[in-house]
């Protein structure tokens, strides 16, 4: 007898933790909460987005540097040759 209650317990408090857990999870201050999480996430991908492109920026200019060495490197070479 004592396993059939304490099945039927279970079974009630699972019961009412999913009617109480699907109100708390619908209720206004929840969905405020929801948008906020939403937004400051939308605002660390911006952040990130962006330190993604100033190190693109930056890795373009050192490779333009670098070309811009090897070629006066040849120009130099040539000159040299002649």
């Amino acid at each position: 007898m004592k396993n059939c209650t304490r099945n039927a317990l279970l079974v009630g408090g699972g019961f009412l933790a999913g009617t109480v857990g699907a109100k708390v999870l619908t209720s206004k201050a929840a969905k405020t909460g929801y948008v906020h999480a939403l937004a400051r996430g939308m605002k660390i991908r911006n952040s990130y987005e962006n330190m993604v492109e100033q190190a693109k920026a930056e890795y373009d200019d050192i490779v333009a540097q670098a070309t811009y060495i090897n070629v006066e490197d040849a120009k130099k070479a040539a000159e040299e040759e002649n």
